[in-house]
């Protein structure tokens, strides 16, 4: 079987959503003074590769806890974007020849190759996935979307808005942001595992993102 990691490491002063809060990992007992080792963590709900749960963005919507874990392990189908500008706006006919005969219940992976970028001002820039591509994957039966991005709605001018979100998480969807080395997920509807921590009545969470290859080719 070959596993291919598709989450950030999540280290002290790593990249945040502008205003989330900042991420310290803080030894509090060591083994040469304690006979153990044990750390602090400090960090927002939407660290690293997250989940974002409806409750997110949209009031009563649910909690990550609340999210069937059967929703989150599936075949997935990654839809290659290569040679996007900053900020370019991606609409369904961008996407739909990599979507064609989609499965209802699928997860669907957009790689855009902007992780490459992570950690750096120019992450920020990312492309965007128009509020279009969330109602027409809805409509396919795709309720969970992942990207290798920090947000698929714009970060630097949204002006408050939040399209996708509200479109997607709106209608019970789940989102995956900031993933990693879709590139290196070379065969045809891997197996994908992004299950989140049990944070109760939580908005989102910290994920072990891993496409699986069962067949190990």
């Amino acid at each position: 079987m070959r596993i291919v990691d598709l989450s950030q490491p999540v280290v002290t002063g790593m990249q945040v959503y502008p205003g989330d809060p900042e991420v310290t990992l803080t030894p509090v007992a060591t083994l040469a003074e304690d006979g153990f080792q044990v750390a602090s963590v400090h960090a927002g709900t939407h660290t690293g590769t997250h989940i974002d749960a409806p409750l997110h963005s949209i009031a009563g919507g649910a909690p990550v806890d609340r999210i069937a874990l059967e929703r989150l392990v599936g075949t997935a189908r990654i839809v290659r974007c290569p040679g996007l500008e900053p900020h370019q706006h991606l609409r369904w006919a961008d996407v739909e020849d990599g979507l064609r005969e989609l499965q209802a219940g699928s997860i669907v992976l957009v790689e855009t190759g902007w992780s490459k970028h992570f950690g750096t001002e120019d992450y920020l820039a990312h492309p965007v996935l128009s509020s279009e591509i969330a109602e027409a994957l809805l409509a396919a039966g795709a309720s969970v979307v992942g990207v290798d991005t920090l947000n698929p709605d714009s970060t630097l001018s949204n002006g408050g808005q939040l399209p996708f979100h509200a479109a997607f998480l709106g209608a019970g969807g789940v989102i995956i942001e900031n993933l990693t080395n879709l590139a290196a997920v070379t065969w045809e509807d891997p197996l994908v595992s992004v299950l989140p921590l049990a944070l109760a009545g939580m908005d989102g969470s910290p994920v072990r993102a891993v496409a699986l290859d069962l067949a190990g080719r």
